[in-house]
């Protein structure tokens, strides 16, 4: 029965077509909507995830990575000499003016600033440039996928960041997060000099009508000075603030017990956290307290009630169409199992045959928008397993309107005019 059901599935190659863009159209829909859903809330921790920080010491008033306030770095030498901590390290994550070089426009950045001689954070996936420029002054690393949007292109092109020249000294790859604006990645110092310069007022006065009108306008403290003419970034003291204060344990070092250390050592204004629990309360608070899930899901929903809709739809008219060679198999005394197998066996080569050029376009989607948006639509093997499963899931359960339909034939039909 297998020849038949193809030859019935294949007889009308532009009805067949039409049942494969419906099953590629909610194979690619629920597919992207998941990998968008999961990939937003990977991406929410994606710093931390690539840290190789075991403890992150954090405000007590934070609410996500980006939502906290600034902790003095004298928290980074207290927590250096508690027992079991081998290296304590600073860490800036604050936003800044980002003014492009091409159009002279503002943009919000966040200034990623870290220890180029440290451990525990680097940027990575350096696909031009060095590691080692971030040593110099002034001197940044972008994503790739943002070089577009910050109006800058090549290494060594400058910019203004926070009033003060960046250099463009490295590119990385797959290192921007969906949910926050274009990371900036550079040294403390850098970071230091970048989210704390000033700005100045002007005020212009001039009389008009025999009146005295003023106005003010702002601009950046350092604005006009050029990259060369500036002094390097000082070194951070006790009292600059920074953001997290990052912990490598000392080998062997239980952190439940380092955590508990830490928390009693310090004082009331920070709070501590294992490198998965920071990562969970990122990815918790844009699961739960956003409803990006829930316009996903019903984004997935939708293309579900489509394919089902056109798969049945195609199921039926062929079962309509076929009435009498139906009607011919009864009056020959097959099963209605037998009759059933050929429609199911139909739903499960439409679904076999629209899941293949659907998951294939999905994976070039993902990678097409990894590369030029910098968003991470996360395909993994399991959850493209479970695509197929919903899709033949999906087809064969459209079948069953098919079913209904031969259910009723009367095996006299084929003896009627």
């Amino acid at each position: 029965m297998a020849s038949l059901a193809r030859k019935n599935l294949f007889e009308d190659i532009p009805r067949f077509l039409v049942a494969q863009a419906g099953i590629m159209f909610a194979v690619s829909l629920v597919t992207i909507q998941n990998g968008i859903l999961t990939g937003f809330i990977r991406s929410s921790s994606i710093l931390i995830d690539h840290s190789k920080a075991d403890i992150w010491i954090a405000s007590k008033d934070m609410i996500h990575l980006e939502l906290t306030m600034p902790i003095s770095l004298e928290r980074m030498t207290q927590a250096q000499t508690v027992s079991g901590v081998e290296q304590a390290e600073a860490f800036i994550f604050r936003n800044a003016r980002w003014r492009d070089p091409l159009e002279n426009k503002i943009h919000a950045v966040t200034v990623v600033g870290s220890d180029p001689e440290g451990e525990l954070f680097a940027p990575w996936n350096i696909i031009q440039g060095e590691a080692n420029a971030l040593k110099q002054p002034y001197t940044i690393m972008i994503d790739e996928s943002k070089l577009n949007a910050l109006k800058i292109k090549n290494i060594g092109d400058i910019a203004k960041l926070g009033g003060l020249e960046a250099k463009l000294g490295g590119i990385t790859q797959g290192t921007q997060s969906i949910v926050s604006n274009s990371f900036v990645f550079t040294s403390l110092r850098n970071a230091n000099a970048y989210v704390n310069s000033p700005v100045k007022t002007q005020t212009l006065c001039q009389v008009q009508n025999e009146d005295l009108q003023c106005t003010q306008s702002y601009e950046d403290q350092s604005s006009n000075q050029k990259l060369a003419n500036l002094p390097p970034p000082r070194a951070l003291n006790l009292a600059d603030p920074i953001t997290y204060v990052l912990i490598k344990a000392k080998p062997g070092e239980d952190l439940t017990q380092l955590k508990q250390k830490l928390g009693d050592a310090l004082p009331d204004d920070v709070q501590v956290f294992t490198r998965e629990e920071m990562s969970t309360v990122m990815r918790t608070f844009w699961q739960k307290r956003t409803g990006v899930g829930f316009v996903l899901s019903l984004g997935a929903a939708v293309g579900i009630l489509v394919g089902m809709v056109v798969v049945g739809q195609i199921l039926y008219s062929s079962v309509t169409d076929h009435l009498k060679e139906f009607g011919t198999l009864k009056a020959m005394g097959a099963s209605d199992w037998v009759i059933y197998s050929i429609i199911l066996e139909q739903a499960l080569w439409m679904a076999v045959l629209g899941y293949i050029p659907g998951m294939a376009l999905c994976f070039g989607v993902a990678s097409w928008a990894s590369a030029t948006q910098g968003i991470l639509i996360l395909i993994t093997p399991l959850s493209a397993l479970g695509v197929f499963g919903l899709t033949v899931a999906m087809c064969t359960g459209s079948a069953f309107f098919a079913i209904q339909k031969v259910t009723k034939v009367d095996p006299a039909i084929v003896f009627k005019a």
